[in-house]
This record gives structure tokens, sequence and C-alpha cells, in this order.
């Protein structure tokens, strides 16, 4: 039976699948806002960021499906540690999780506000700086977008190699490692940043967020700023696919058919300092053929006086299921690959994460 895991403004609050449809299972962290979850299926463990604001950034971790958590204990920069000149280095927030690979049982990354990845080889019981991405020579040109500093939303482990990494900054753009984190190269060749004297420049692009193909992992789709990008070649080259008179844009999250590298569905929304939905009416947007064409899918959606926005962890998909939740505390729910939607709560927190767990 499948679990979603919710993480809001509010707790982590969990479903079980009921049919076709969802049930409130158990509420955990009440109060506390929950940034981000993790199912590693490798050992079934969940994971839990959490946002405690004036206490800091905690983790928390359960080996029976969230009966019972474990704090343990966050990762940290070294003290005396800067992000500039003047400015002491501090973890502000849990932004981007992911497992090592099934070769490396006890591997797990994580990324942060300020932009910096952590590495754990036991399972998270301790954790340690990346520094060759810390240190790469063009991190004095990173800055920060919607948050004061840059951060590290994205991590991508190669499922054929797990030396083989991506991970996306905002604002600086793709990184890639073929060497675990040993070195990492800028691969933004194709994007535009329009904000910029030069929106073509190789560093200060602003992904939203970056997913591969399980199925392709050479195909990898980008939510970014400035419109949707596609690459089909590992990252070489990325091509815009947004649409020139539609609302495919502007958007955060993206979630990709498991086994079909040119599925892939966005929701919308205006850019900017207005940020709600595209003329106050939800849609979710799906291409079948690499973005070449979108298909609005609005059945179910709200399409007047709605104000929803889907931020960069809250879409997920699990064959044909696909969740979203909103900045307004909704949660839409589809069984048929978006053709059509129900609403599964409307009374939630606003929500930070998506996580279907099988």
């Amino acid at each position: 039976m499948a679990n979603l895991l919710l993480g809001t403004r509010k707790g982590l609050i969990i479903y079980q699948q009921d049919g076709n449809g969802w049930s409130h299972q158990s509420t955990h962290f009440l109060g506390i806002p929950v940034s981000l979850t993790l199912v590693d299926e490798r050992t079934d463990t969940w994971w839990a960021c959490l946002d405690h604001g004036h206490w800091g950034c905690k983790l928390h971790r359960s080996t029976d499906q969230g009966k019972t958590w474990k704090e343990i204990e966050a990762p940290k920069f070294d003290e005396g540690m800067e992000v500039k000149e003047g400015v002491p280095a501090a973890v502000k927030y849990l932004w981007a999780m992911s497992h090592g690979g099934n070769d490396k049982p006890g591997v797990l990354y994580l990324g942060t506000d300020p932009g910096a990845l952590f590495k754990s080889a036991d399972n998270g019981d301790t954790w340690q700086l990346v520094t060759s991405l810390w240190d790469h020579p063009s991190r004095e040109k990173w800055f920060g977008g919607g948050r004061d500093n840059p951060g590290i939303h994205s991590v991508v482990v190669d499922p054929r190699d797990s030396n083989h990494l991506y991970v996306a900054v905002s604002c600086a753009g793709v990184f890639e490692s073929y060497d675990a984190g040993e070195t990492w190269l800028p691969v933004n060749k194709g994007l535009k940043a329009d904000f910029l004297p030069d929106p073509n420049s190789e560093i200060g692009q602003d992904p939203h967020i970056i997913k591969a193909c399980p199925s392709n992992p050479d195909v990898l789709w980008q939510q970014n700023h400035c419109g949707i990008f596609v690459t089909t070649d590992g990252a070489k080259n990325w091509n815009e696919v947004s649409q020139k008179d539609g609302p495919a844009n502007f958007g955060f999250a993206v979630a990709i058919k498991h086994d079909n590298p040119d599925q892939a569905w966005v929701v919308p929304g205006i850019s900017d300092e207005i940020r709600v939905a595209v003329d106050q009416a939800l849609v979710v947007c799906r291409t079948d053929d690499g973005g070449k064409t979108w298909k609005e899918q609005r059945t179910g959606l709200p399409q007047e006086n709605c104000f929803d926005i889907v931020y960069r962890h809250c879409l997920d998909i699990s064959g044909d299921h696909l969740v979203f939740g909103t900045t307004t505390g909704n949660v839409y729910y589809s069984n048929n690959l978006g053709e059509s939607w129900k609403r599964l709560s409307s009374d939630l927190p606003m929500v930070y994460s998506v996580e279907i767990a099988d």
C-alpha cells in the first residue's frame, strides 16, 4: 500500500492509499515546518528535514515507516567558515536530499542554503562538506534568488553510475561530476537568464528543479525561472521547450514518466513578484513528445479566483498516479496521468514537498 508524505508548514502529514484515493494516516512534528522528505527505498528509511526557524534546521530518521522518529545531527559547517567575507557559514535550510546509489547503501547527499553539498557515508550518522563544490572557483559568482543565499535544491544520482552526479544551484546553474563529487563542471549550455546582462552566461542561471528520467537518465528536465528546458544528451546541451503562447512556461515543479522520457508535467504560474496561477485558473500542462507540444489538463481543478502556486518539490508521480500540493494548502491527485483531478484536501497548511512512497 502506497504512502503519501506531505511536508507542510505545520508538520509532516501522511496519507495512505485507499482504493483509488487517499486517507489520512498520521501527522508528525505538529506545528514545525517540514521542508523536505526522502524515502530511501534501499533501506526503507524515511527522512524528514525540519526548519525550526529560531532553533535552526533539524534532521529526523525513521526505520519503521514513521511510527517512531530519531533526531540525527544535521550537517554543519566547520567553525570559522564563511559564505563570503564577513558572513559566517551556517546551514539555514535543508533543500535537497538523495541517496547515493544502490551500490553505495550508506551514502546520502544533502543540499542546503547556503549553496553547499554534504555527504554521508554511514546512513546519515555523520556528514561531511563536499569541499570541491564549496571551493569551486565559480562560487564567487553565485547569488541568491528567492532566498538570500544561493542554494542547492536538486541532487541527481545517475542510477547507472553512482559516481555520476548533478546538482542544481539557484542562482548559479547545473553542475556535473563524474567522480562522486571530487571535481565539478558547469553544464548550462542552452539555458538563458534574461535577468542578467549576458543571458547566456555560463554561471548565474536559475534552475528551479532538475530531474532525470529513471529509464533514460541522459534525459533531464528542468523547470527554470526563464522557461522549461530539456536535455537528451546528459546536460551537454539544453533546449527550451516552453509554450510561446500558452501557460507552460514559468513554474517550479516538474514530473517525468518513469518509463517515457518524452512525457512530462509542469504546473505553471505567473512569474516574478505576482506568483499566482495563470489567469487565476489552476492548470497542469503535459507533454507527450518531449516538449514539442503541450496539453492543458484542467478537469477537476479550480478555474477562477485561484491563487495557488506549486513549489519545486511539490509534484510527484508513481505509475499513472500524480499528486501535487500548493501554497494555499490544496492537494490534488490524478489516477489517469492528469486527464482528470480530484482534491484530496483543501484544509492543509502550505505544502513544501510531496512524495509518493510505493
